[in-house]
């Protein structure tokens, strides 16, 4: 197994501590001793694990790794259980998980924290492993999806509890354990989480530790997931630096990458519906989800009557001056090394704050209850070009559709995760949908419609954009095996 490259561990410590940290979050992992509690070291007291809840890397796998032989000798019953369990619970206690959730990290909105559990039912299960069977003169043939057995999977702090869920139901579907290695920042969420369904798996079916989670997270717990033997998969949803690690790491690696959904608004669009749903995917936990509305560009027009839509539909407006202010806190701007070119990334502790808070930053008095804030800005502005992750929705004005196209796929910068349009002119779908080749496309609606949220479809909270998968399913965590019985067997 490969060593991940100190540069790498030094990228993943500020992706993954400090990337998506927020206030009262730890600023930075701990270094000087591993995790894990390993390497000959004393363990902690939970190494052994509480309900699925360890301090020790390889303890949680070892006991990770047990409960899946356990569930492999009961079969698809004993996973379609499982599932049964865990959905029942998400939903549940969506309301004080999701209140937890919002405590511990301080970011999105409570309601939506409580949706995001809610719907986790609408993830698929078993029903979507069905074998495939071929028969011929030669004899005939069954090709299966089996399970990998340990996967490593780490958790975004943007939701916890939510994706620690979804990736739950997918990969016990698809016959596996899990060791998780949450963002510190929601650690506590996930922990909540993962015994609770310990707890009730255990109760049902007698397995312990098919989930396990570890209680304090930091850049060592990752390195000895990606080098554990008994973690033979590795889920990572995250920011450039952990997805580039966990593809170093010499195992297969299922990325749910960055992203910075665009959307494109021509002149033959229902203005008041696309305002409606710029609204909806855009403001959803104020603007975390990795699906949502980033940046709109405009056909210029129709710019003017876009944006009364905007008003009308209660986004508040921010002009010229309350944006400079609003942009001056809401990044932070470091000088390039060496004379290059400066690079902004995005302050922290505005990501996920209310709209309330943001106007009150920019000296901008707005209704109550608003849910997203929209200014006019050019297409090169940090708001447009950074994923921000803030309920404020930069409108840029191009002179035609063919640009606002191009400019779009400039900001999305080729991540091909998700992007939006609005139109009645087929051709335009087609033509936009070719150019951006995002793992999401969605027309006329709200970016949650790409998730089964509006539209038809299915629920995952991993969208594997960088690795190709795509949405996760529990087919994405399975191996393909072929089993060949060779005769003549066919009765015709």
């Amino acid at each position: 197994m490969q060593t991940l490259d100190p540069e790498i561990l030094r990228s993943v410590v500020e992706s993954v501590v400090s990337r998506l940290a927020v206030q009262g979050a730890p600023a930075s992992a701990p270094a000087a001793k591993p995790a894990c509690g390993c390497n000959g070291s004393k363990p902690a007291a939970s190494s052994s694990g509480e309900r699925g809840v360890f301090s020790c890397v390889t303890r949680a796998a070892e006991a990770a790794n047990d409960a899946h032989l356990q569930l492999r000798k009961l079969g698809v019953a004993g996973r379609a259980k499982v599932i049964e369990i865990v959905k029942g619970l998400a939903v549940a206690n969506a309301e004080p998980w999701g209140r937890f959730e919002m405590d511990e990290t301080k970011i999105g909105r409570v309601d939506h924290k409580i949706a995001k559990l809610q719907i986790t039912k609408n993830v698929p299960g078993v029903e979507w492993l069905r074998p495939d069977a071929m028969s011929g003169d030669g004899g005939i043939t069954l090709e299966e999806y089996a399970p990998f057995g340990v996967i490593g999977a780490i958790l975004p702090v943007t939701h916890s509890v939510p994706t620690l869920t979804g990736n739950v139901i997918n990969m016990v579907a698809a016959g596996n354990a899990i060791v998780f290695n949450p963002h510190p920042g929601g650690a506590r969420s996930a922990a909540m989480a993962v015994r609770a369904y310990n707890e009730a798996i255990v109760r049902e079916l007698g397995i312990d530790n098919l989930i396990t989670t570890i209680e304090q997270p930091s850049l060592d717990s990752f390195d000895a997931i990606c080098k554990s033997p008994l973690i033979p998969l590795l889920a990572i949803t995250g920011g450039p630096a952990v997805v580039g690690a966990a593809m170093k790491s010499g195992k297969r690696a299922i990325c749910a990458g960055p992203g910075n959904p665009v959307v494109v608004v021509d002149e033959s669009a229902d203005l008041a519906k696309a305002a409606r749903s710029i609204i909806e995917g855009g403001a959803f936990d104020n603007n975390l989800l990795c699906i949502g509305e980033k940046a709109v560009f405009v056909v210029g027009s129709v710019m003017t009557k876009f944006c009364a839509e905007l008003e009308k539909a209660g986004a508040a407006r921010l002009n010229a001056q309350q944006l400079e202010k609003l942009t001056a806190v809401a990044f932070d701007v470091k000088p390039g090394e060496g004379g290059g070119c400066a690079h902004a990334s995005v302050n922290r502790a505005y990501v996920g704050a209310d709209p309330a808070k943001l106007a009150e930053v920019a000296g901008a008095s707005i209704p109550a209850g608003t849910q997203l804030l929209f200014a006019e800005t050019d297409a090169d502005h940090l708001f447009v070009q950074e994923e921000q992750m803030m309920p404020m929705m930069p409108i840029v004005a191009c002179p035609d559709f063919e640009t606002a196209v191009r400019e779009a796929k400039r900001a999305e910068h080729n991540y091909r995760h998700s992007a939006i349009i609005h139109t009645l002119d087929v051709n335009h779908m087609t033509y936009m949908a070719k150019e951006m080749d995002t793992t999401i496309f969605v027309k006329n609606g709200a970016s949650v419609a790409g998730l089964g949220l509006g539209g038809e479809g299915y629920l995952s909270y991993s969208i594997a954009t960088t690795t190709g998968e795509g949405i996760t399913t529990p087919k994405t965590f399975t191996r393909i095996r072929r089993c060949v019985l060779v005769e003549n067997l066919r009765i015709i």
